[in-house]
């Protein structure tokens, strides 16, 4: 396998380009040192884009942990939401010689040529989480992750339900208040691609404002205060992610408006934090977006790093919360 060769110049390649190797390892406790696990000979490089939210986190919790109990050697290089960080880490990747690359790309565009040079070293490259757009598909396996046009379409879906009664007398129209991802990323671009497949057959349905919150619940409460200092005729917010939602709710706790009740509150994500508010009555439907999906992306490397074909497209399994819905057995979701 390539990574029996040149250990050394490997090594120094990634210390030239400041990535930290981070092998698999037992969890030890406080205070002891992490002891490393036994490696299967595969060595994969990850490239994340940040921790900008409690999803975020656990989705590299759940790809670290699965590491270490498939004995994979990891490279986690975390990107601090700089696209130009992800691809200085895919080319340290590729000067290292691992087995396979996987990555969460912070935007769609912009991968050709870096993931060109990785089918030159004939390294397989996984995409997760976030798709691109690329002209040469034979250039990534795979992708592996949430469908964001359903995610849309969920939520549009819980408002048809929700305002049903008032589409049918025909009163004012419903207005609504568009909160999205990152500008370019696939998610936002995406959830609201699939929210207007169905929203856009409804007259009665608005969008009165949209703007990008970046996924950022310090930019999803800055938003939030100036949006309602400049509109009294909200109806409902649709948020692309449950970390701008909270941004949200506490800019409408200060001006004592109910969430929930004064306007209908649809969010994106499931974490623990969105799943209380709608317990709460705060929120009122919950899409899921499923983070933990380090096990799948194990098994697709082993595959990857045999020479072994993958399926192009991969959803994980994901679900809606609601108002009304028995949450009394739903487990903690652990982020």
């Amino acid at each position: 396998m390539k990574h029996t060769k040149f250990p050394l110049i490997r090594l120094w390649a990634v210390v030239l380009l400041g990535i930290l190797p981070v092998t698999a390892c037992r969890k030890a406790p406080e205070g002891e040192e992490a002891e490393p696990s036994k490696s299967n000979g595969i060595i994969l490089g990850f490239s994340q884009i940040g921790a900008e939210s409690a999803w975020r986190k656990c989705n590299s919790r759940s790809i670290q942990d699965a590491a270490a109990a498939a004995g994979i050697q990891l490279l986690f290089s975390n990107a601090e939401q700089k696209q130009e960080n992800q691809i200085k880490a895919i080319r340290s990747f590729i000067a290292y010689q691992v087995d396979v690359i996987a990555f969460v790309p912070i935007v769609s565009d912009g991968w050709d040529n870096v993931l060109q040079e990785a089918k030159d070293a004939r390294i397989p490259v996984l995409v997760t989480d976030r798709k691109i757009n690329i002209q040469d598909e034979s250039l990534y396996a795979g992708f592996i992750g949430t469908d964001s046009n359903q995610e849309g379409r969920d939520a549009a879906r819980f408002l048809l339900e929700k305002f049903k009664d008032r589409m049918a007398s025909g009163n004012r129209p419903i207005r609504i208040v568009e909160l999205s991802g990152t500008v370019g990323s696939s998610p936002a671009a995406r959830r609201a691609q699939g929210f207007r497949e169905i929203i856009d057959q409804y007259p009665q349905f608005q969008i009165i404002y949209s703007a990008s919150g970046d996924f950022l619940r310090s930019k999803g409460y800055e938003l939030m205060q100036s949006i309602l200092k400049s509109h009294s005729d909200i109806d409902v917010i649709f948020s692309h992610n449950d970390g701008m939602t909270l941004g949200i709710l506490d800019a409408m706790k200060e001006r004592n408006i109910k969430a929930g009740t004064d306007i209908v509150i649809v969010t994106i994500d499931a974490e623990q934090a969105a799943i209380d508010a709608l317990r709460r009555g705060e929120v009122n439907c919950v899409i899921e977006c499923n983070p933990k999906t380090g096990p799948d992306i194990m098994n697709l490397a082993r595959q990857l790093a045999r020479g072994e074909p993958i399926s192009r497209l991969i959803h994980v399994e994901e679900a809606v919360f609601s108002e009304g819905d028995d949450l009394s057995s739903l487990e903690p979701r652990g982020y």
